[in-house]
Parts: structure tokens; C-alpha cells; sequence
């Protein structure tokens, strides 16, 4: 694993925060963002993350650099018959434990176990462990709230940020029952602006598009609905308060469920890594000059 490069005028810089946000496959742009930082010499002080951005947050977090995470992803990815006998080593080993899981239902994937099967190896269990701060954000169901986790164990708060009920069952964890979390904050970059003074933010959310169908599938109506409500909430946020750098990439040709286009993705929004060196630069440079 390779060490995240020092900033050489570190010092003088502001604690910069990392808002990912979540979107499914189209998630995987946020690589581009993370290597953009590597480029820059830019450590973040704290990370929060929501879904497929509580997920790469966490493997940023834990040390690795945005190359070995886009290696990771692709390798992961990289065939069917893979991704395939991960899903299926994720099953519940005897009867019991299918029960305790909950027996057939809508949203049949245990989240935990699918965070844990395909994050990098070296990322910890704990929080705790992690070399950069994150939180995680997951929903609470019987709240109604969003619920920020920072301690305890890392991969049951990264499966509740990704539980989209339609795709996940929810987790418990610490007798609370939580879902994914781009319900309640889809792109937490307020949530990391209280522990940091510069804060770069990525929305993947993407949005419906039309397919020249008469009418959406029922799947479609339902992430489409989804991506509607996360663009509401991100939009009255920012009437609120903003981030340094809002990058947001065009990624709703992508489905959500594209994971398998993961090289396609990576190739066809290369460009974002320059455009964020870009805009991080300029914005940290003005953000000195009023400073001195």
C-alpha cells in the first residue's frame, strides 16, 4: 500500500474536509476526485461520506491512494463469474441464520456482508483503526433522522450507508434500525464542515433520463424517485450553506446498478480528475490570498 503524499505547504493550508456522496456505480467517479487530491499533495483532515461514498471513503480513509482504489474497483469488477461468487458467498450459511436474516423478503442482499466481501482487505473493522477520520451516513428507520457513525465497527456503518431498501435489507446495529443514508443526507458536506475549514464535495447523484420509452420500468420510477428526492435535499442544503468546491460530474447516463461498466465509467469521466485540480487549486489559492 502506498502512503498518501505529504502537502509540501501543508502548514499554511486549511483543514481540508471530503464530502462523497451517493449515486450507486455512478460513484465510481469519486476515484477521479481522490486522485485529484493525491496529485495536488492534499491530505483530508476528515472524510464523510453517504452510500458508495461511505464505501470508497472508507477505503481512502484507511490509507490507500485513489490508483490503488480504482485497481481495487476494477479488479473486483472486472468479470461476472467474480462479482457473481462474491454475491453468492454472502448467502446465510444454515437455516438459522437465513431466519435471524429475516427470511424471504423484498431486498434480499445482506449489506454487511457485501461491504465486507468487496472492500479492500486492508481496510480495518473499526473506525478507530482508520488513518483519516470518517463518518459515515446512514438513515434512522424508526427516527426518521439522519444518524452520523463514527466508532465502533466500520463495515456495519458502511452497510447501513449503502441499504437501499430496494436493494438491501436494513441493519441493525447497536439495537437501532438504519437504512441507506442518501435519504436523509445524500451529500454531507455540511456534516464534515463542522470539523474541517475547507471542504471539496462530489454529487453523483445523477438524475432520470429519459430513454424514449413511453414510461420508466417500475425499478426505473423508483431510482429515478430516489435521485429526485437526494437532488431536493442537496439543493435546500446549499440555500443553507455551501461548500469551497462543489464538483458534480455528468453521470446520469450510468445506472445505478452499472457496477459492471466500472471501466466505462472510470474512462468516460477521466476528465473530472484535471477539472478538480483545477478548481481545488484556484479556490485554496484565493482562499490564501485573503488569508494573507
Amino acid at each position: 500500500m502506498s502512503q498518501l503524499p505529504a502537502s509540501p505547504v501543508s502548514a499554511a493550508l486549511p483543514r481540508l474536509g471530503l464530502a462523497l456522496g451517493g449515486g450507486g456505480a455512478r460513484g465510481i467517479a469519486h476515484i477521479h476526485v481522490l486522485r485529484a487530491l493525491d496529485e495536488l499533495g492534499l491530505r483530508p483532515a476528515h472524510i464523510a461520506g453517504t452510500s458508495i461514498g461511505a464505501l470508497i471513503g472508507a477505503a481512502y480513509s484507511a490509507g490507500l491512494t485513489g490508483i490503488e482504489i480504482e485497481d481495487h474497483v476494477l479488479q473486483s469488477l472486472a468479470h461476472r463469474r467474480l462479482v457473481v461468487g462474491k454475491l453468492w458467498r454472502t448467502r446465510p450459511a444454515s437455516l438459522g441464520e437465513f431466519l435471524a436474516d429475516g427470511g424471504f423478503r423484498f431486498g434480499q442482499l445482506n449489506a454487511e456482508k457485501v461491504v465486507a466481501a468487496f472492500l479492500p482487505e486492508i481496510v480495518p473493522k473499526t473506525f478507530e483503526e482508520l488513518r483519516i477520520p470518517l463518518t459515515v451516513m446512514a438513515t434512522s428507520f424508526f427516527a426518521g433522522g439522519e444518524r452520523p457513525l463514527r466508532t465502533g465497527d466500520l463495515p456495519s456503518a458502511v452497510g447501513a450507508s449503502v441499504a437501499l431498501p430496494a436493494v438491501f435489507r436494513p441493519v441493525r446495529r447497536d439495537e437501532e434500525v438504519l437504512i441507506d443514508g442518501g435519504i436523509s443526507n445524500p451529500l454531507p458536506f455540511d456534516v464534515v464542515a463542522e470539523e474541517t475549514d475547507f471542504v471539496v464535495a462530489c454529487d453523483v447523484t445523477g438524475g432520470p433520463v429519459d430513454s424514449g420509452s413511453l414510461m420508466p420500468s417500475p425499478m426505473e420510477a423508483m431510482f429515478g424517485a430516489s435521485q429526485l428526492m437526494m437532488h431536493a435535499i442537496i439543493r435546500a442544503k446549499l440555500g443553507c450553506i455551501a461548500p469551497d468546491v462543489l464538483i458534480q460530474p455528468e453521470v446520469s447516463t450510468y445506472k445505478v446498478l452499472d457496477f459492471m461498466r466500472a471501466r466505462v465509467i472510470i474512462e468516460e469521466t477521466a476528465a473530472l480528475r484535471e477539472e478538480t485540480k483545477r478548481r481545488v487549486g484556484e479556490a485554496l489559492e484565493a482562499r490564501l490570498r485573503l488569508a494573507g
